[in-house]
């Protein structure tokens, strides 16, 4: 499962374990201060601003050739574009100095703070075992000429699959990235799974935006999905050779971002 729906809206799976970890996290300072009346809450949400923006900016810092022709998109986050474990060192490096200089306040944030960074690595480690363990789904789907065309079809090669729609803002925000890269990597399979629309409408914003894309495939029912446990568009799929998941990507890719997910598809399949 990728996303879970809470009412109308699709929460990515990484987004729900940050929340909850951070709920988690000042329960606990609440908690442990609370015969002593400290409270660590706004400690810990400085430290969880100064994760995000590490993380952020090493990811920038890593993929800068990305961004050089396009500045703005350093601080566009939509990308999910973050490196996770320099922003956890920095929050936690920032955490063990507050609470130095505060002696009041070592035992409920160093509490709150142990719990948090826990919580949130195990679950992340449980959800990226659990995704590795996925396979290519069965599936019976139409190319965009109407032929019948499975997806175990395309197993031999690396695969990345992209689900989209004409309707969806950041799918077609993303699609010249996309695009650029089927272009550019030969090793890899591209294929680009529409949701829910039919020939017409996908032929008409094809041609609309000259984007040449090859293995455009109709998925009217959704079902992919549905199998993959994915609410959300765009979803991008990365797979191995041999049909193994081995990262996922919700929401709208990024020149940057596209590249590190590669690197992680590549350096998997490499024998």
């Amino acid at each position: 499962m990728l996303t879970m729906n809470v009412g109308p809206l699709a929460l990515a799976v990484p987004h729900i374990i940050l929340m909850v970890s951070l709920l988690l996290a000042t329960l606990t300072g609440w908690w442990v201060g609370r015969r002593s009346k400290l409270n660590p809450e706004a400690q810990l949400f400085k430290l969880l601003l100064v994760a995000v923006l590490v993380a952020r900016l090493a990811f920038v810092v890593v993929y800068f050739d990305h961004f050089r022709d396009d500045l703005w998109g350093v601080i566009d986050i939509r990308d999910g574009g973050f490196i996770a474990w320099p922003g956890v060192v920095a929050a936690v490096l920032l955490g063990a100095w507050m609470a130095w200089r505060e002696v009041t306040l070592r035992t409920p944030l160093g509490a709150a703070m142990a719990v948090g960074v826990l919580v949130w690595g195990f679950s992340s480690f449980v959800l990226n075992a659990f995704e590795q363990g996925t396979r290519l789904p069965e599936l019976a789907l139409r190319d965009n000429q109407g032929a019948p065309v499975a997806l175990h079809d395309y197993v031999g090669k690396p695969l990345v699959i992209n689900l989209w729609a004409t309707w969806c803002p950041p799918c077609r925000r993303e699609m010249p990235v996309l695009a650029e890269a089927q272009r550019n990597e030969s090793d890899l399979t591209f294929l680009f799974v529409n949701q829910g629309e039919g020939e017409g409408i996908i032929a008409e914003f094809l041609a609309s935006q000259h984007l040449g894309l090859d293995n455009v495939l109709l998925d009217t029912g959704g079902q992919l999905g549905q199998k993959i446990g994915s609410a959300a568009l765009p979803t991008t799929l990365f797979y191995d050779a041999e049909g193994r998941q081995v990262s996922s990507h919700l929401g709208e890719l990024s020149r940057a971002s596209l590249a590190r997910e590669m690197e992680k598809l590549k350096m998997d399949t490499q024998p």
